[in-house]
C-alpha cells in the first residue's frame, strides 16, 4: 500500500550567549507506514496501554506530571523507515526520557541495541518491568539525559542548554566529554525524544553537543508530527 511522506522542516536554532556549537543539522524526508505494526510490537503496545491506563487511574500521573506518552505507531514507523532505508550508520539506540520504555522496547523489537534514559526511579522500574515481562532486551539507565556538567535554564520561549564551558569558572580545567554511566552518547546512532513543550530547541542543542557525525535525532512533536535530523560535519 502507498506510504505517507512527512517533509521534515529545518528549524533555525535560537541565538544564545553560549559559544556556538560548530555542527550542522541536516534535514531529510521520511516515508512512514504507521499502520504496519508487527504482532509482537502490537502485543507489547496493548499491554503498555493497559498499564498506562492503570497508572493514570491510580493517580500516579500527579506524581510524575511531566510524563506524557507519544504516538507509538508513528514512532515505530519512523524507526523502521530509518533502518530499512539505510539512513542509520549503526545499531545503537537511545531514548531520552523513556517513561514506560515503550519506544525503547519497540526499538529493540525492530533490531536496535536499545537504551532508555529515565531520571524518575518509579518510571524506570515500570520500563524495566514492561521489557522483562515481554522478554525484550533493553538497558534502562536511571539518570538524567543531561550528562554531568550540562544544565538547562529558562530562555526566551523555552529552555536553553548550558554546556560545561558555560557552567565553569574562567580558567578552571574542565572535561567536556559527555558520558552516561553505562552508555557513551558519542557511540549512539539514533536518539529519540518526546520533549516537553518549550524543550524542543534544548534537545536539539543537546544532540548537537553530545552526538557525533552521522548520528540521527528523532523528535516527536505531538499531534502525529515527527521530525528527523542528522548531525553533519562540524563547520
Amino acid at each position: 500500500m502507498p506510504c505517507s511522506s512527512w517533509k521534515i522542516q529545518q528549524r533555525e536554532k535560537p541565538q544564545s550567549s553560549d559559544p556556538p556549537i560548530a555542527v550542522s543539522l541536516e534535514q531529510f524526508t521520511l516515508c512512514l507506514k504507521p499502520e504496519e505494526v508487527p504482532s509482537d510490537v502490537a502485543t507489547m503496545l496493548a499491554e503498555a496501554d493497559r498499564r498506562c491506563d492503570d497508572f493514570f487511574e491510580a493517580g500516579l500521573g500527579r506524581r510524575y506530571p511531566r510524563y506524557l506518552p507519544s504516538n507509538p505507531a508513528i514512532v515505530h514507523a519512523a524507526m523502521v523507515c530509518l533502518k530499512e532505508t539505510g539512513y542509520i550508520r549503526g545499531n545503537l539506540f537511545c531514548e531520552w526520557g523513556c517513561g514506560f520504555g515503550v519506544a525503547t522496547c519497540m526499538a529493540s523489537l525492530i533490531g536496535y541495541e536499545a537504551y532508555g534514559i529515565e531520571i524518575e526511579p518509579g518510571l524506570a522500574d515500570l520500563a524495566n518491568q514492561l521489557a522483562d515481562d515481554h522478554n525484550i532486551p533493553v538497558e534502562i539507565l536511571c539518570t538524567s539525559y543531561l550528562p554531568e556538567g550540562y544544565e538547562e535554564c529558562d530562555g526566551v520561549g523555552g529552555k536553553d542548554l548550558l554546556t560545561p564551558a558555560a557552567t565553569t569558572s574562567p580558567g578552571e580545567s574542565i572535561d567536556i566529554t559527555a558520558h552516561y554511566d553505562g552508555l557513551d552518547p558519542a557511540e549512539v546512532d539514533l536518539f529519540f525524544v518526546y520533549p516537553w513543550p518549550g524543550q524542543e530547541e534544548l534537545m536539539m542543542d543537546l544532540f548537537s553537543a553530545v552526538a557525533t557525525e552521522g548520528a540521527i535525532l528523532l523528535i516527536y512533536l505531538g499531534d502525529r508530527e515527527i521530525a528527523a535530523y542528522r548531525r553533519g560535519v562540524g563547520e
